[in-house]
């Protein structure tokens, strides 16, 4: 039998002949029952708003993006591209033109970035939760139609109901400069604009159009921006990549959803453990109540250390039991707020009763999404704060127990 086991435990739930020290020894444990459930709480909502919001943006991004390592556009129709297209992994292949145009509705202009896909990038289209108004369609009985960004919609006044109101699409002419009618160094192409989406704000501004479309106004019929694939599923992503890229070699650079926009998801991430930090300090502060609890403790049981020291215990045997008395503590604390927690995120998950207070495209009530790695990761936090509190307050307590005996 373990001896300061045996003690920790009986000290722990004994009444003691000082109140405030029951009293002192709730309010760390529930202090630790607090921050331990309010921890798995934010991570888990966070990990519910980093699960909605990268969905609502990998609606408009492709698994896997082919980018020239310099300049703007490539050829695709080479024989290594054509290779790449007849991979048996890859389900969806798409050629896309991107570039920055002006766009004029009415008396309203505004800088949008242009999209021209071909017809492949319908089968893998954004889903239809994130249609603010319309309908995605691109091109129906050889008419050209476009999708716009809520931003470029909002800005320009577009009304989808004025069938007869087209978007005006301009883009500079190559090679033409400082021609007498200023009108004459822009391609002008009209397009009736069909649908409207609403997913992150960096995608505010796309206009969604056909392929040819694209190419007319941009004058590129040859070149494309980039290629967007999509793998069937099951298949390995990192290792397509890496043989995607190993065939291209350096001229081509392939990029996967983080690489896409690296932006998005560091912003994620710091502000996931920005919060997670502030919490495990809020956690710092209740567990080191324990130094004051033990330190009460070890004078309300100076008797029983006396009679352990009589009997030959060493000094280590007394830290011990207190260091154990600390880590029980704080273990009961902490798993109580694991599972409040975990009973909490369930609850919102199936019911949603805390709302965001206003009403989005995907979802107005807050996500939560939970993970095991957060279970560990606050376990592990709780158990090395508490630990090193416990230990502080045993050495604390042993060194009060020979002064205290000196004075005699």
């Amino acid at each position: 039998m373990n001896t300061a086991n045996f003690i920790a435990k009986r000290y722990l739930f004994s009444k003691k002949s000082v109140n405030a020290i029951n009293v002192i020894s709730a309010i760390s444990m529930i202090g630790v029952l607090v921050a331990s459930g309010a921890l798995i709480v934010i991570l888990s909502v966070y990990n519910g708003l980093e699960g909605l919001v990268l969905s609502m943006y990998s609606s408009f991004s492709s698994e896997l993006r082919i980018e020239p390592a310099s300049g703007k556009v490539f050829k695709e129709d080479v024989a290594v591209f054509q290779q790449i297209k007849k991979d048996p992994r890859i389900l969806n292949y798409s050629c896309v033109l991107q570039e920055k145009v002006l766009l004029r509705y009415k008396d309203y202009q505004y800088i949008a970035s242009m999209k021209g896909v071909d017809s492949s990038y319908e089968l893998n289209k954004p889903s239809a939760s994130l249609l603010w108004d319309g309908e995605f369609v691109l091109q129906q009985n050889g008419i050209d139609y476009a999708v716009l960004g809520a931003g470029a919609y909002s800005n320009l006044g577009v009304s989808l109901n004025n069938i007869l109101a087209e978007v005006e699409v301009f883009s500079p002419k190559k090679g033409v400069r400082s021609a007498l009618n200023p009108a004459d160094e822009f391609n002008v192409r009209n397009i009736a604009p069909v649908g409207v989406f609403k997913a992150q704000q960096e995608l505010d501004d796309l206009l969604i159009v056909p392929l040819d479309f694209a190419r007319e106004v941009l004058g590129e019929y040859e070149e494309v921006s980039a290629i967007e694939i999509n793998l069937k599923k099951g298949i390995g992503l990192a290792r397509v990549q890496q043989d995607i890229q190993k065939l291209l070699g350096d001229r081509f650079v392939v990029k996967n959803r983080v690489e896409q926009n690296p932006g998005l998801y560091k912003l994620l991430n710091s502000e996931k453990w920005m919060v997670f930090f502030i919490l495990a300090f809020v956690l710092v502060i209740a567990a080191f109540n324990i130094v004051g609890s033990l330190t009460m403790l070890v004078i309300d049981k100076q008797k029983d250390v006396a009679v352990l020291n009589s009997l030959g215990a060493p000094n280590s045997l007394i830290k011990r039991i207190f260091f154990l008395e600390g880590i029980f503590i704080s273990m009961i604390g902490c798993i109580g707020g694991l599972v409040l927690g975990a009973v909490f995120c369930m609850i919102q998950e199936k019911f949603g009763l805390v709302r965001m207070g206003t009403s989005t495209i995907a979802s107005d009530v807050y996500p939560v999404a939970m993970r095991w790695g957060d279970f560990l990761l606050v376990f592990l936090t709780v158990l090395l704060v508490s630990g090193t509190a416990s230990a502080i307050s045993s050495r604390l307590s042993v060194r009060n127990m020979e002064q205290l005996k000196a004075s005699e």
